[in-house]
């Protein structure tokens, strides 16, 4: 017989009841949590919803005699990096992904310039980042179209660097802060070499690559910036540097050679200036006068521009808010040209928007294809390559649009260099603007071994195989010159096919293109020069070609093939296209900071990151982004 508790004392439950109740209990938190975070969230999308409501109604109420105020902050791109509701947190949030679409951009300009609401622009882009002068030249090609419709454009900061103020350059009038600064230093292609760091940890790194100036691994294997790289820099930069004075003489009616020798002894003329780079800048013509913020309002008030709703300032509406009655231009007709965006880095597989990957990319292009209204098709390319095989995908992807009747051309962005032209060569046409960096066609791969780090460890690698090239491509061992043999032997390959294919698509001989591949960077202008792309424009003027050649006359829609969305990406979209965002900020809505945050690397260390260990890494890659 078992004997009873003691008086006054519960029973204990065994432990497999105890365990019940506690698991009970658990399952019982959870479910309440999960509970309070869906009424929570739902909760919150509803006011959401309310105060859109509420603030729409003020979204399309734009004034006559309006000044749409231009004030673009962050990097130029074809397509945005991160996600609908990334971008809609971090607006709330006051903490912004710095990202402006240059469609978005230019259309909103020329819609402007048809719009009897908006008498004038005024540009502020001391906080435009661009890692290139292409989209600056689309953007200010749009300031050139809204001037030639009789109204002007004032362009005002306090200080520019050399990208911005090719962009200000465009605006009948540039006027600069008397504090402000404007600084034009030139162009260079300065890059980090990691030779010495590898040497200290015991790493190896074997380049294998064919084109004499295909230089982008050279920092893993060299201290310094090898010769045939210099040579070539310096050409494909010099040219650009050449155009960048020539178009902004041309603006500002200057002489080239002035300009050149005003940059050139910046120094010695700024220290006669006592320093002062807005009087400097005046002197030399480069701007038309000096004004505080204060002092523009009072000036465009002056000529008749109302003051804003409350009195002061000016009648204005900003970019965001003006974009949101832009008319889509998907709506124009049935027949369509499709644009698909290829920007980023070149790599294998599905990728998010803002990079480019070898399956989510073909894809696109196979979804526009196959879509009734596609009767034309731009590919927008804004790429420094990657991999081989991931491009290789996509210009597949580029043929079988052209076999089934749909014409294809590729508009280039700021860089459509290696890898980027891999994906662009077989099109019908290729468009590029004069200072596009394009080119570098050819191929490169590395192998990482690592026995120098782990032999500092006292680590040794040992053992057998049953092949002569059995474990060969264990990082842990000494690469075998065998194993060199059959890396060089891939990269012959893929060279050969990369110029082969170029001679191909371009209708010349493989030798004339070897000429002028060996990885070598071309300038539009220069690629053009070569035979490498037929026109120079911009995305306007690869869809009109697209147009053309498709036969669609006046009435056609202009789409963009975007991956698809669902329902709440959808609304979120929509919440930020219709500058809702910005009016719930005047509501007062506020987000924590910490709802968005970006990370950067440096370039080549980003590729390390994408290679396999024990594998040959292959490249269509070019680091030629001038800074």
């Amino acid at each position: 017989m078992s004997t009873p508790p003691p008086i006054g004392r519960p029973r204990q439950p065994n432990g497999f009841w105890a365990f019940l109740r506690v698991f009970g209990r658990g399952l019982n938190i959870v479910r309440l949590i999960v509970i309070n975070v869906l009424f929570f969230t739902f909760l919150g999308l509803f006011l959401l919803v309310i105060l859109a409501v509420g603030a729409a109604k003020h979204v399309n109420d734009i004034q006559d005699s309006s000044v749409l105020v231009l004030r673009p902050e962050g990097r130029l791109v074809d397509q945005y990096s991160i996600s609908p509701f990334q971008r809609l947190t971090s607006k709330l949030s006051g903490d912004e992904s710095k990202e402006v679409q240059v469609r978005d951009l230019v259309g909103a300009i020329d819609a402007a310039a048809k719009d009897s609401r908006i008498t004038r622009i005024v540009l502020d882009p001391g906080r435009v980042h661009s890692g290139g002068f292409a989209a600056l030249t689309e953007v200010g090609a749009a300031l050139d179209r809204f001037r030639a419709a009789g109204k002007p454009v004032i362009a005002w900061g306090s200080d520019l660097d050399q990208y911005q103020y090719y962009l200000a350059a465009h605006a009948d009038r540039v006027l600069l802060d008397p504090q402000g600064s404007l600084l034009i230093t030139g162009l260079s292609n300065y890059r980090l070499f990691y030779k010495g760091l590898l040497d200290k940890l015991g790493v190896s790194v074997y380049l294998f690559r064919v084109g004499q100036f295909k230089s982008a691994a050279e920092p893993f294997v060299l201290d310094h910036a090898s010769p045939e790289s210099k040579e070539a820099d310096a050409y494909w930069m010099g040219g650009l540097w050449d155009g960048y004075i020539g178009d902004i003489a041309k603006l500002r009616k200057l002489d080239p050679a002035t300009v050149h020798a005003d940059i050139d002894s910046l120094p010695d003329r700024l220290a006669a200036a006592q320093g002062d780079l807005a009087k400097l800048a005046l002197d030399e013509h480069l701007i038309d006068g000096l004004a505080t913020r204060a002092e523009l309002i009072d000036t465009l008030r002056s000529q008749g521009v109302p003051a804003g709703k409350d009195g002061h300032g000016i009648r204005s509406v900003g970019l965001d808010r003006y974009t949101a009655v832009v008319p889509d231009r998907d709506t124009a007709g049935a027949s369509a040209v499709t644009v698909v965006v290829a920007e980023g880095e070149i790599s294998g597989g599905q990728q998010t928007a803002g990079s480019i990957g070898g399956e989510s990319t073909a894809a696109l292009i196979r979804s526009a294809r196959e879509n009734k209204r596609t009767k034309a098709l731009v590919l927008r390319v804004n790429s420094p390559g990657g991999e081989v095989y991931a491009a290789e995908e996509i210009r597949r992807e580029v043929a079988l649009t052209r076999k089934a009747g749909i014409p294809v051309v590729v508009s280039m962005g700021d860089v459509a260099a290696s890898g980027g032209y891999w994906i662009s060569m077989n099109a019908d046409q290729i468009y590029a603007e004069p200072n596009t960096i394009t080119g570098s066609i050819g191929i490169f791969g590395m192998f990482f071994t690592v026995p120098g780090a782990l032999s500092k460890l006292g680590i040794n690698s040992d053992g057998v195989g049953t092949a002569p090239l059995a474990g060969a491509f264990n990082i842990t061992r000494p690469l075998d010159p065998k194993v060199g043999v059959v890396i060089q032997s891939i990269i012959d390959k893929g060279y050969r096919d990369f110029v082969g294919g170029v001679a191909q698509a371009r209708g010349k001989d493989y030798s004339a293109i070897n000429a002028i591949a060996q990885g070598r960077v071309w300038t539009g202008s220069q690629a053009q020069q070569r035979g490498l792309i037929d026109q120079l424009g911009g995305l306007d003027a690869a869809i009109q070609k697209a147009a053309d050649l498709a036969k669609l006359g006046k009435d056609y829609a202009v789409r963009y093939q975007e991956q698809p969305m669902g329902v709440f990406e959808r609304f979120v979209v929509n919440l930020n296209e219709s500058a809702t965002a910005s009016s719930l900020q005047g509501y007062g809505l506020k987000l924590p900071g910490w709802f968005a945050q970006l990370q950067t690397a440096a370039p080549e260390l980003e590729m390390l990151r994408t290679a396999q260990a024990g594998h040959p890494n292959v490249y269509a890659y070019c680091f030629c982004s001038p800074r």
